[in-house]
């Protein structure tokens, strides 16, 4: 009597979803969405400055995802550098303890601007970062408006990417602005902001910037009509928001009425607040990929990414289509 080649069984899928110390308010509003809790898990820094975790229970055999932006924390302390370090962990440990697949849920990714050598001897860091999440351990990438779409290319496996624009579409139409001008930052950013612009029903215009050194930009002027208009200048990053107060200032003194900026992902380093309170901008739009320090201008609002991204989860683990979510219009480069 020969002997089945299968043993057939009964099996449920268990999704697991974990937070790193980036972002635990995201964690926590997609564990409601999600109707779970976050799962036990002891993170740590010791007083050498070295991260520490573990899983206090089991997740053999489990879908696991970790929320985990690799930004800065102040509240808990954690450095960018921290963060990535306190994911990769994660991913190691839960690839120790048996884990089916792995899931970096990373809305941000820090060094994604660093994705080219502007200068000979220079690394290219955001591959990096790719190699070593790869290595960790990850099965799957959940990202959000990465700098340059080609950064999926650094990844050997799967990299879903999802877009803030539906989410900044959706808030400000509901403003109903009118005589609406989409601004683009620089030449870079047309595409998204054309695709902003129509969905929006608004005209285009461009700023020509230069970048002379890093960190550091200057406007020049605006290509196209902004008198007597209200602008929306949109963005990827924020982050020292020098670029943008100039850029704002720019559009004002062209004679636009009224100046809005919007972007995925506020980092928020250095003179970033007071460079916002003085730039004559009516209202900063963001979300909530990376954790609002304390001392936020007032003018600054804070859209939620935990629906969507509850949506890309749980078509991930279903093994559904994600770009479904977006309606197939998540490539936005």
């Amino acid at each position: 009597m020969s002997r089945p080649t299968s043993i057939p069984f009964d099996y449920n899928k268990r999704l697991m979803l974990f937070s790193g110390r980036a972002n635990p308010k995201l964690a926590q509003d997609i564990a409601q969405e999600l109707g779970v809790s976050l799962g036990e898990i002891t993170l740590k820094t010791f007083s050498s400055g070295e991260v520490y975790c573990r899983y206090e229970e089991s997740i053999r055999g489990a879908d696991i995802f970790i929320v985990q932006p690799t930004c800065a924390n102040h509240q808990t302390g954690l450095s960018p550098n921290d963060s990535l370090m306190e994911l990769l962990f994660m991913i190691d440990a839960a690839k120790g303890a048996s884990a089916r697949q792995i899931t970096a849920v990373m809305p941000w990714m820090g060094y994604s601007r660093q994705d080219k050598k502007s200068a000979p001897r220079e690394p290219i860091s955001s591959r990096m970062v790719a190699k070593a999440v790869e290595a960790a351990g990850a099965d799957t990438v959940l990202t959000m408006d990465l700098h340059a779409g080609q950064i999926q290319g650094f990844f050997q496996i799967p990299v879903d990417h999802m877009t803030a624009l539906p989410l900044l579409v959706d808030y400000f139409s509901a403003l109903q602005l009118k005589d609406l001008v989409v601004v683009a930052p620089d030449a870079g950013r047309v595409k998204l902001n054309k695709k902003f612009a129509g969905k929006l029903g608004a005209e285009l215009a461009i700023l020509n910037k230069e970048r002379p050194r890093q960190e550091e930009a200057e406007i020049h002027y605006v290509i196209g009509d902004v008198r007597g208009k209200t602008a929306i200048i949109l963005d990827d990053i924020i982050d020292t928001a020098g670029t943008l107060k100039a850029a704002a200032q720019t559009v004002l003194q062209e004679g636009a009425e009224k100046v809005y900026a919007a972007a995925t992902h506020g980092v928020f380093s250095g003179k970033a607040f007071s460079n916002l309170e003085s730039s004559g901008i009516a209202e900063t739009v963001i979300l909530d990929t990376i954790p609002l320090p304390e001392g936020a201008p007032a003018n600054i609002k804070v859209l939620s990414t935990a629906l969507p991204l509850t949506d890309s989860i749980r078509g991930i683990f279903t093994d559904d289509s994600v770009s479904a979510v977006f309606s197939g219009e998540n490539q936005t480069f």
